[in-house]
């Protein structure tokens, strides 16, 4: 096989095993036997199963962050270079939920992979998201451009806010349906993002009023 062949063979031997059993519960040698190759084979092209977990959340997470940058580039300049809050919202946490839900996002091992590192955070997937910063500086930067009244810090938290609502309806979603009794449609994957986006607009709006309400309260003193 070659080489080029035999790294995009345990790339997706890994990525689909990951995707079904989880990264604690599979090993370098199930990865091997998966791909048809030998384990000499993964050592040359990764080094360890941590460089292999990061090179396949790497490859993924680029792809969602150019996702994300084209729609917020869209969006800004369908308004004239400043983008409502919404439209903001929306391309930071669209591309992730689209990727993750629906019958086609559920079928892909790509969409699997990604819920297992989002459920699971293993060390070396921790440390990409601690690292990667760029393109969430842009959507703080976006965000204010949409915002200009609201504090900083505000626009931090109302960023963190968003992300941790979407990551947390990928992590839970079994459990939302479970607890809804199947009310709960994760095959609807543009009600999904709406209400995400709802809840992200609305916590950005608090954190405004909690930041005029600390305003009145030190000029009051």
């Amino acid at each position: 096989m070659a080489s080029d062949q035999t790294r995009t063979a345990i790339l997706r031997a890994a990525e689909r095993l990951y995707a079904d059993r989880g990264f604690a519960d599979v090993t370098l040698r199930d990865i091997v036997a998966e791909a048809g190759v030998n384990l000499a084979a993964v050592n040359y092209h990764f080094g360890s199963k941590d460089e292999l977990i990061t090179e396949l959340f790497v490859t993924r997470s680029i792809a969602t962050n150019r996702e994300r940058l084209a729609e917020l580039k869209a969006a800004e300049a369908a308004g004239g270079g400043r983008a409502p809050i919404d439209a903001v919202l929306r391309a930071l946490v669209a591309p992730t939920l689209r990727g993750c839900f629906g019958p086609e996002g559920e079928r892909s091992d790509a969409a699997r992979f990604m819920i297992r590192a989002s459920v699971e955070a293993v060390a070396p997937i921790r440390k990409i998201k601690n690292r990667e910063l760029d393109h969430l500086r842009k959507f703080a930067a976006a965000m204010q451009r949409a915002m200009p009244e609201l504090p900083e810090v505000e626009i931090y938290w109302g960023l963190h806010f968003a992300l941790a609502l979407a990551h947390h309806t990928i992590r839970d979603s079994e459990r939302l349906q479970k607890l809804s009794e199947g009310q709960c449609d994760l095959d609807d994957v543009e009600a999904i993002v709406d209400r995400v986006v709802n809840a992200a607009v609305l916590a950005l709006q608090s954190g405004a009023k909690l930041g005029e309400t600390k305003a009145r309260s030190r000029r009051a003193n």
